[in-house]
């Protein structure tokens, strides 16, 4: 079966940057901010992303671009002989669909909060009030099923009418209308009268926040978020490599998507945090940020409303692409190994996601007295603790081991690959950093993570 191709690359970076940018550009990051103190935090995933997570993107573009092949079959087509690299392949699926499982109950709760905010619900409540209607929402089993197999319904409908005049389409326009609210909103953010205090809380690093947080934890969380924005690990990236032809570096088309997705972060935080310092509330609300706080601010801002309805639609959009860019991933990922069609195996997936998401939908009413990691911790903290501190780490340190080894793909195979074409060079001469240093790093996160959750 011929390769598919996308049309562009424009559509490649798109496509790429749909499925980096999501709930963790607009609700992870601003949230885990606001509680490190901003700047400093700022500073500090920064430095992950460009000196961690965007070179292992680039590897990850090389396995998909190499092999031409999904995670499932990738190593397997690189790996050599007598080598098991290729029981990544599987780690990886099982990453890809644990995302969805909790992501697409979150995106429901999105697209909620827009017909909620467009309708006027949140008009003329009290924060008291605004917190309950959340709590109200999440406590509905109807609600939460409804709208997340909605999610899986749509975002699995647009994969099954083909990559280029569906996915690769659909995307670019929801890519381009995030990316012009998002501008509206900061244009916006600009007239605002708590913009200079949002500006710095966001961009001037404080050391005194180290009397409240360890530098450690500080990092941990900065280097897990620099993984999980731009979706390294899982190969819910190396599909898009393999989707391209060999005309552009790899190493300048991950920095591109890093830059796009940074942006996005960058720019959501100046519309959230000129806003909650505008009206005198917490920057480390939590995860309760966008939900509970900022509703609150726009029902004291004026057109509240329109500018409410304006950023629950970015970020649906925010959300939606990245559903459709990973289910563009376990669709091929099913093709590669089952040989169904696009549509049989679009098919097959919707009720697979739908039950693997029901815990998550459900663990905060009819199922939350059912805590497996311990009080307080629900389905929705189970499955991002097993993707944020296991399959994505670890998936990262097999990309790099893969092409540093020799038993593996080999760096000579690797730079061949990721330098072929036109643009930014991969430096063929620090292959000690990523043999020695970037390993050591990420078991050290690895081993702390859980020193540090045992130590609770």
């Amino acid at each position: 079966m011929q390769r598919e191709r996308l049309g562009s690359r424009l559509g490649f970076i798109f496509m790429s940057a749909s499925c980096a940018i999501g709930l963790g550009n607009v609700w992870r990051f601003p949230y885990l901010a606001g509680m490190y103190g901003g700047g400093l935090f700022l500073f500090i995933f920064i430095a992950c992303l460009v000196l961690l997570a965007l070179p292992i993107l680039s590897m990850e573009f090389s396995v998909g671009r190499a092999s031409q092949r999904s995670i499932a079959r990738s190593f397997h087509e690189l790996q050599p002989k007598g080598t098991k690299w290729s029981i990544m392949g599987y780690a990886g699926m099982v990453g890809n669909y644990i995302l969805m499982m909790f992501y697409t109950t979150l995106t429901g709760w999105m697209i909620n909060y827009f017909f909620r905010t467009v309708r006027g619900d949140f008009v003329g409540l009290t924060p008291d009030k605004v917190g309950a209607t959340f709590g109200a929402m999440i406590a509905s089993p109807f609600q939460n099923v409804f709208w997340m197999a909605l999610m899986v319904i749509l975002g699995f409908f647009v994969c099954a009418m083909g990559l280029q005049k569906s996915v690769e389409f659909i995307t670019k326009i929801m890519m381009s209308g995030l990316l012009i609210i998002l501008i509206v909103m900061v244009i916006n953010a600009f007239t605002l009268s708590g913009v200079r205090e949002g500006l710095s809380f966001l961009f001037v690093p404080r050391l005194e926040v180290l009397k409240e947080h360890s530098l450690f934890d500080m990092i941990f969380a900065a280097m897990g978020q620099a993984f999980f924005t731009v979706s390294v690990g899982m190969g819910s990236m190396a599909i898009f490599g393999s989707y391209i032809g060999k005309d552009r570096r790899l190493l300048g088309e991950a920095v591109y998507v890093g830059i796009l997705d940074t942006s996005v972060s960058l720019l959501s935080g100046i519309v959230i945090f000129t806003a909650v310092f505008s009206y005198n509330l917490a920057p480390a609300a939590g995860p309760g940020l966008v939900f509970v706080t900022l509703p609150n601010v726009f029902n004291a801002m004026p057109l509240g409303q329109f500018w409410g309805s304006m950023f629950f639609l970015f970020m649906t959009f925010a959300s939606f692409t990245t559903v459709i860019a990973v289910f563009e991933n376990i669709i091929a990922c099913f093709m590669d190994i089952t040989g169904f069609s696009r549509q049989k195996s679009s098919l097959v997936n919707i009720p697979i996601v739908i039950v693997g998401a029901l815990p998550v939908a459900l663990g905060f009413n009819v199922w939350s007295h059912i805590q497996l990691m311990g009080e307080g911790k629900d389905f929705l903290d189970l499955y991002d603790f097993i993707l944020s501190n296991h399959i994505l780490p670890l998936g990262a340190l097999v990309y790099v081991l893969f092409c540093m080894v020799k038993r593996g793909w080999g760096y000579n195979n690797f730079v061949a690959e990721v330098n072929q074409g036109r643009g930014l060079k991969f430096p063929t001469n620090i292959k000690w950093y990523f043999t020695y240093i970037v390993p050591a790093i990420i078991i050290f996160v690895f081993i702390m993570s859980y020193v540090k959750l045992f130590a609770k």
